[in-house]
């Protein structure tokens, strides 16, 4: 499945270093990103409503991801939201999918387990996410990297 030129995944991360290694992935991957610093950002611009999902934190200074969560849920018509952490335990997972996230990814997690999210939830066929597509990237191996805020073979979030 193509990607359309007004759809795009919308990725909420208040660590600068992993959203920057996010954008990279899905730029590689042909994938048209917007990123927010806060949810509070990310609900400000409204941004949201043309979004074929959102990928966010869940830890964030103020709004956290699962009020994020609460929040889209309110306001009806959201994309799926994939939430992300480093704080996994069975209570916080319990918690994301009881506030309606589409998927839970625990940090660190490789490039392609986010590639595959974005695909289960956004369309069951899958979307196009190759090396093919991105030859600079190697998929298999690649890891989000907080610490050198870059996407690298065997490099973990913590």
């Amino acid at each position: 499945m193509a990607i359309g030129v007004h759809r795009k995944v919308l990725v909420v991360e208040d660590d600068d270093g992993l959203r920057e290694a996010i954008e990279v992935l899905l730029d590689a991957a042909g994938i048209q990103t917007t990123s927010y610093a806060s949810a509070e950002a990310l609900l400000d611009g409204h941004a949201f409503e043309d979004a074929m999902c959102i990928i966010s934190d869940i830890k964030l200074p103020a709004m956290s991801g699962i009020e994020l969560l609460t929040e889209l849920r309110a306001r009806g018509n959201a994309p799926p939201v994939i939430v992300i952490t480093a704080h996994d335990a069975p209570g916080v997972r319990a918690a994301a999918v009881r506030h309606g996230a589409a998927a839970y990814l625990a940090k660190p997690f490789l490039g392609t387990a986010l590639l595959a999210a974005i695909s289960s939830v956004t369309h069951p066929a899958g979307l196009q996410c190759s090396a093919q597509r991105a030859p600079h990237v190697s998929l298999p191996t690649l890891v989000l990297a907080r610490e050198h805020g870059s996407c690298s073979g065997n490099q973990s979030v913590s």
